[in-house]
């Protein structure tokens, strides 16, 4: 038998058959909306090929379908593609069902590894945003059913047919999953100029702005979007007295209105450090519903979901110069810290909203060029005490070839008002660790399958990548003797020991008390690696104690795991070549990053410039006086004067080195440390 043939006789069949159902609605009546103007029970409806809207760390295409037959439709084998040439490239699973007048979104995730949300689907393509592309929809015998192309994108701006009637072009606002707006526009208008620099200034200062040919410009000075009925921007320029936020928008008949330019503006007010400012509207911060600054109303806060709202970025140097200015997205950032009034904030440079990247560097100790994120750091309850100790102990491992994230202090700005002392850091992540590793961020694969865990490594730790392969390796140290042919071999294919060493001797001699935060990468083709993360509750009146964290370190290989796997440095040191390269790491380390000059070094410029912000930041946020800061300061710097010189009486007892062993390894530093650390 024939089987094209057969195949061609029910394309036919079905055309007729759908011909046969659309024709004598057309003569009866006019088509309830332009959907139905291509004939078929299904249309495409809408597409986004350039996705602002962040959620899970996600934001892909996707394509909407509407069933415009007046009655439910099985979508089961039908197709999706992107490609004439293949058009029958994704196909629905089994049970797709459309009802009457529904919509369905497919998301276009191309070769990324599913999310696994469940309901969702997910297409193995993507969309072309710079030079616009096309979707095809065809049964499940591979009839095409409806067609939609369209011409380049902007970002979070989708293309679609209009509600009501008309040309398929740019909606102003995106409706995923719902009914369309009634207008549809063939073009958006460009983007306007805001001709004054935005920076300090002192007394006042006139702002002047660019239209587009054919425009108008409208403004707001409170943070929101502008809108058609927002004011109209001064011809002769706009006088402003203090510190203000401004926001300038074009719009034109017949076109969807412009990108949405910022400038912030600082009356009377220099700083002494790098200024953050972020402008947004108000319901992406402190609405009850969708506000990421606030708990809400719901089950979960606001605050802990994985929102990214849009945001405009600026960031000014410690001289007032303007470095960067751009839309991006934020979110807030931490665990426990986001219980605080002051909360920490992560920005993201997101192509749809303008960059892929902020193209510069703030960092003293980095070379790098761009960076993907970044994190405004509050501190969590380092807040409460000095807002120091997490960035001068973060410090201490410049020089131990671990990796660590870079700091520099710096004020942020919300929608113009002053919202505190902040520490500028690098955002852990898989960007973070391509860079440290000499990864280009332009090689998105490369940088996509580096694997970032934390805590235990465990399923809901892994940040990116897989897993597999770390608890495989934990699980192998905790049942297999590593001094048997063969098996230490297999951990250090697998694991960069002189990175777990330094690790665990840096934790164990800080007396670091949140043992939960502990992380580990792998870039492809490499090994496992530890990364230096959040020591703020290290050096604290903890420290004192014989135990912690050297409990949750060295311990029985099959003891109970404590918030990190202990069982590769633990059947490591079973190892007596292992033993000693672990204590010989100990000494040197206590030796690099531990004598108190260089400690001392390291509290200093904090020191000097949290004197100068936090007045200030204690208006803002009335719980730490200067009395209270000082004396914390002091504490802090006394332990970590103090518990280098104890550290090796503490691993000597819990490790059982004799004393041939500790004059052995520790018998030099221990000298430095009396003649250096000792309190006077």
């Amino acid at each position: 038998m024939n089987h094209s043939i057969i195949s061609d006789a029910r394309r036919a069949l079905s055309l007729l058959m759908t011909l046969a159902l659309i024709l004598p609605l057309a003569a009866a009546l006019p088509l309830q909306a332009a959907e139905a103007a291509s004939g078929a029970a299904v249309v495409i409806s809408e597409v986004m090929a350039s996705n602002g809207t962040w959620e899970n760390g996600h934001a892909y295409d996707w394509v909407e379908l509407h069933n415009v037959s007046g009655k439910a439709v099985n979508l089961s084998g039908w197709h999706l593609s992107d490609s004439k040439k293949q058009p029958l490239r994704w196909s629905f699973p089994e049970g797709t069902k459309l009802k009457k007048d529904g919509y369905l979104v497919v998301q276009c995730i191309g070769d990324d590894p599913l999310p696994g949300t469940k309901g969702v689907l997910y297409a193995d393509f993507k969309l072309s945003a710079s030079k616009g592309d096309q979707v095809l929809l065809s049964d499940a015998d591979g009839a095409l059913v409806d067609t939609m192309e369209f011409p380049e994108q902007f970002g979070n701006i989708s293309w679609g047919l209009p509600a009501d009637g008309g040309e398929a072009g740019y909606f102003e606002e995106a409706t995923p999953g719902k009914k369309n707006g009634k207008n549809a526009y063939p073009a958006r208008v460009e983007t306007p100029a805001i001709e004054t620099t935005a920076g300090f200034y002192e007394g006042s200062v006139t702002v002047t702005a660019a239209a587009p040919a054919g425009s108008a410009l409208r403004y707001t000075i409170n943070g929101a979007t502008p809108t058609e009925k927002s004011k109209a921007f001064p011809a002769d320029g706009l006088s402003l007295d203090k510190t203000t936020p401004l926001r300038v928008r074009a719009f034109a008949e017949g076109k969807v209105p412009s990108a949405t330019v910022s400038a912030t503006y600082f009356i009377d007010d220099p700083l002494p450090v790098a200024v953050v400012s972020l402008v947004t509207d108000d319901k992406y911060l402190f609405n009850k519903k969708t506000g990421a600054l606030v708990k809400g109303t719901g089950s979960i806060p606001n605050y802990d979901k994985d929102w990214e709202y849009p945001t405009s970025i600026e960031y000014f140097d410690e001289n007032g110069q303007l470095i960067i200015s751009q839309m991006g997205t934020f979110t807030t950032a931490g665990h426990s810290a986001k219980q605080n009034a002051q909360k920490s904030i992560a920005v993201y440079a997101r192509k749809a909203w303008g960059e892929d990247y902020f193209n510069f560097n703030p960092f003293p100790n980095r070379d790098y060029d761009k960076y993907k994120a970044l994190l405004l750091r509050s501190t969590n309850s380092d807040a409460y005490s000095e807002r120091l100790r997490d960035v001068v102990f973060t410090s201490l491992a410049e020089n131990l070839d671990l990796c660590y994230q870079d700091a520099r202090p710096m004020v942020l700005f919300i929608n113009g008002e002053y919202w505190g002392h902040y520490n500028l850091r690098e955002k852990i992540n898989k960007y973070m660790v391509a860079q440290w590793e000499g990864i280009d961020l332009d090689q998105e694969a490369a940088v996509d399958a580096i694997d970032v865990l934390g805590r235990t490594g465990s399923d809901r730790f892994v940040q990116n990548g897989s897993n597999a392969d770390w608890v495989e390796l934990c699980d192998f140290c905790k049942t297999k003797d590593l001094n048997e042919d063969g098996n230490l071999a297999y951990v250090t294919d697998r694991l960069d020991v002189d990175s777990l060493f330094t690790h665990a001797s840096y934790e164990i001699i800080s007396g670091n008390t949140d043992i939960t935060n502990v992380r580990v990468y792998r870039v492809p083709g490499g090994k496992w690696k530890y990364l230096l993360f959040d020591v703020e509750a290290s050096f604290g009146s903890g420290s004192d104690s014989e135990i912690t964290p050297l409990e949750y370190y060295i311990k029985d290989v099959k003891g109970t795991i404590n918030g990190f796997r202990h069982e590769p440095l633990n059947a490591l040191i079973k190892v007596p070549e292992m033993k000693d390269r672990f204590l010989t790491r100990f000494a040197e380390v206590l030796e690099t990053s531990f004598l108190w000059p260089y400690v001392e070094s390291k509290f200093a410029p904090w020191e000097a410039i949290l004197e100068e912000l936090l007045p200030r930041q204690n208006k803002r946020w009335p719980y730490l006086t200067m009395k209270r800061w000082r004396t914390n300061v002091n504490a802090t710097k006394y332990y970590a004067r103090v518990r280098p010189k104890k550290i090796v009486g503490m691993l000597q007892k819990r490790m059982k080195l004799t004393d041939d062993e500790v004059e052995r390894y520790f018998g030099r530093v221990q000298a430095l440390l009396e003649e250096q650390n000792t309190v006077k």
